[in-house]
């Protein structure tokens, strides 16, 4: 197992945000590692690179979006081929129940152990999807997607910790909660429910979108 029990930064900036691009990312990963995270989760195969350089397990996604597909976390093995080149020690993919423009789950987490050597984290948003994904091979499930299908929505505001309790109890494999973990305290709580690791993204590494929260709670009208 490639991922400590700890706290994981998910380094990501979308192509609209001011801090988009690998200078960015690699400098958010090094400030992860330098306040104690255990690993960082990155998009693309550039941005995979430059988060290298803190020394840390890299959870590498490739977002590979498609008008016609929900799914684009990592579709396809062409996707998870590039960021295992990249760096990449374990993969993250979508691994729900929808439609998507590649292989199905089952496929790619065979293929990316077998072909690549990787390690797979599968996100899910259901109880079933997790188990599935045990069951394919996956070495990580997280409750990255619940929320965000047809299946989980509308989307809460807490995170999901109903869906990580009944995966900590049923699966022998790491359980990740991943979601909406916006505090310390939601961060103990997803410990408590038994998360072998809890990936906070946003609240650490997007300040355009703390400032909005700051400003929309704490500045009066």
């Amino acid at each position: 197992m490639r991922l400590p029990r700890g706290l994981v930064v998910s380094c990501q900036a979308r192509a609209d945000n001011p801090l988009h691009g690998p200078q960015f990312m690699g400098a958010m990963a090094l400030a992860a590692r330098d306040g104690g995270a255990v690993g960082i989760r990155a998009n693309g195969p550039a941005d995979i690179a430059a988060g290298k350089a803190a020394g840390l397990p890299v959870i590498g996604i490739h977002k590979v979006f498609s008008e016609q597909y929900p799914v684009y976390i990592t579709p396809d093995f062409a996707a998870a081929e590039a960021i295992v080149a990249a760096g990449a020690e374990v993969v993250a993919l979508d691994c729900t129940e929808r439609p998507r423009d590649g292989e199905p789950p089952a496929v790619l987490i065979r293929r990316i152990r077998d072909e690549l050597g990787a390690e797979v984290f599968a996100d899910i948003s259901t109880l079933r999807e997790g188990l599935a994904a045990a069951d394919w091979g996956a070495h990580y499930v997280a409750t990255t997607l619940s929320g965000y299908t047809e299946a989980t929505e509308p989307k809460p505001e807490e995170p999901d910790l109903r869906l990580l309790e009944a995966l900590a109890r049923k699966l022998a494999v790491p359980v990740v909660a991943e979601g909406r973990y916006n505090s310390p305290e939601l961060v103990r709580q997803g410990f408590e429910a038994g998360a072998h690791a809890v990936v906070v993204g946003t609240m650490i590494t997007n300040p355009r979108e703390i400032t909005r929260a700051f400003v929309k709670q704490g500045v009066p009208a």
